[in-house]
């Protein structure tokens, strides 16, 4: 049996802009397929300065965005470069990195991650997989999501696989196809509402939990457009900015019984897509949002017959930094590492820039 292990660095920074997660993985292939192991793992935090930079970059003209690229591209070179030397951490196949994505809008074939550029790699002196999302873009796809090969080569275990992070996402088997789309938003709307209680998220779901349903509001949010069209699709911020908060903000209502309202809103959008499945089996949840036990509670209550399982923290905290460790590690062996089935791309490609 040939076995082949790659020593590599996943690095991920998502739309809830809580940090930039990195992780030291070892990833093995050997006959029968891929396994792995998460070994160091740490979110590094945006300074309150980069998350406003990050925040207001959706109305930067090509100039402003160019400078952010460059800037951002200098700080994660230096996030990494201090996670390489405090763990020591030497004979680095790859650094696969995702960046932060700023654009989506692939209905008009634009799709922007900063920190892709290719001093990235001169700056760490290391191999560097990155920008996964534009040849997609290019192909027809979306762009997104990316992660469903992994759930298919890394937690075949699962029905469904479903994380809970900026925006809800979600892959599963269907006529022997990977399916994958973005289902809501979650922590991008959740946590604005935290913000404005002082906190940097609801612990727990508590806060939503003290709430109560604001009238109307349920309605119209699950009435919205994008939960009755066909996949493949999947989200950006342009939505929440757009679509979403102007129609909370029509409603006079506590942050309180926003988050519980919007909360039972990405319970219920959940659920809708099991339902519709029709597929007995486990659900696995990782992400930011598997913490939620607000949200988990009464996500179990709409699915009685699914077993929802929530794995180590390391997985929830850290499974799309391993997915990235393995597209890069794909990339670098020629093989696809994106599903056209999940994209909408023409064909699945192999996707990723290496410097």
């Amino acid at each position: 049996m040939i076995t082949k292990n790659y020593n590599v660095i996943g690095i991920m920074s998502g739309t809830s802009l809580d940090g930039t997660d990195l992780a030291h993985i070892t990833l093995t292939f050997a006959t029968g397929g891929w396994s792995f192991k998460i070994h160091e793992a740490e979110t590094v935090a945006y300074s309150n300065e980069w998350v406003g930079r990050l925040k207001a970059a959706i109305d930067f003209d090509a100039a402003q965005l160019q400078q952010l690229n460059e800037d951002y591209t200098v700080l994660l070179a230096d996030i990494i470069n201090r996670f390489i030397a405090t763990h020591a951490i030497d004979k680095i196949d790859a650094v696969s990195s995702h960046g932060h994505t700023i654009l989506h809008r692939p209905q008009d074939g634009v799709t922007l991650q900063i920190g892709n550029l290719p001093n990235l790699a001169q700056l760490i002196q290391q191999i560097v997989v990155c920008d996964f999302r534009v040849q997609d873009v290019a192909l027809g796809g979306q762009g997104a999501p990316l992660v469903p090969i992994g759930d298919r080569l890394l937690f075949a275990d699962y029905a469904y696989c479903l994380n809970l992070g900026g925006f809800s996402n979600i892959s599963f088997e269907e006529n022997g196809n990977r399916i994958a789309f973005d289902i809501c938003p979650v922590n991008t709307v959740l946590n604005l509402y935290a913000n404005q209680l002082g906190f940097d998220y609801d612990d727990g779901g508590r806060i939503a939990q003290s709430g109560k349903p604001v009238p109307g509001l349920l309605e119209e949010l699950d009435a919205l457009d994008f939960y009755s069209a066909p996949y493949p699709k999947s989200l950006g911020f342009e939505f929440v900015k757009q679509t979403v908060l102007p129609l909370i903000g029509k409603y006079t209502a506590s942050a309180q019984d926003i988050l519980h309202t919007f909360t039972i809103h990405v319970a219920s959008q959940i659920a809708n897509v099991i339902k519709q499945k029709n597929v007995n089996g486990s659900l696995l949840i990782t992400g930011g949002g598997a913490y939620n036990t607000f949200l988990i509670n009464t996500l179990q209550q709409l699915l009685p017959q699914t077993k929802i399982a929530v794995p180590d923290d390391k997985t929830i905290q850290f499974k799309e930094a391993l997915i990235f460790a393995l597209l890069g590690v794909l990339r670098l062996r020629g093989e696809v590492n994106v599903l056209g089935s999940v994209t909408g791309a023409v064909k699945d490609h192999s996707s990723g820039k290496i410097y």
